[in-house]
């Protein structure tokens, strides 16, 4: 965060050197054009780093990293996000961590990571039914036992195109 301040300013005060000495060269532009120059460079930078966010960061992921969801989000705040909508947060599915449960091939843990802009990365886990297409987030009291039986919640079905149901249930 601290960086993208830093940068931010430096866009604003880059945009307002150049306000500045154009200006100075043309005579006619007139003495609120350099304020307004620094202004809008520190506005499209962040814009722009809001809107970038989301591609720099799932680019640094490794390769068995799968991003599977992706959360847009339109805000008052920002009312440019009406016409496109800014990536905020999003879900990837870790593939190195991918457990299959001993007793039920088709029972899967996965561990998911929960990106947001501001925000630390979370890790959570998610059991996998593959076979019965459905899914449960593992928190204190939900267990699954050696015969692959879940207690404590119960199961949540998954949309077809569920794209962590595919990608848990993926092969290799």
């Amino acid at each position: 965060m601290g960086f993208e301040l830093i940068a931010a300013l430096i866009a604003a005060a880059a945009c307002g050197l150049l306000a500045w000495a154009l200006r100075r060269h043309f005579k006619a532009m007139p003495q609120w054009s350099v304020p307004f120059a620094a202004a809008v460079g520190l506005l499209a930078f962040t814009i722009w780093g809001e809107y970038d966010w989301y591609r720099r960061v799932s680019a640094e992921l490794p390769p068995e990293v799968e991003v599977v969801e992706v959360a847009e989000e339109a805000m008052p705040l920002r009312p440019w996000t009406y016409l496109k909508p800014i990536r905020m947060r999003f879900l990837a599915l870790d593939r190195r961590k991918t457990l299959v449960h001993p007793q039920v091939a088709d029972l899967r843990i996965v561990t998911l990571y929960s990106f947001a802009r501001w925000k630390p990365v979370e890790e959570t886990l998610v059991a996998v039914d593959c076979a019965g297409n459905r899914s449960i987030m593992l928190t204190p009291g939900v267990e699954i036992s050696a015969e692959g039986v879940l207690t404590g919640a119960k199961w949540q079905p998954a949309a077809p195109e569920d794209k962590l149901q595919q990608a848990a249930c993926r092969e290799g």
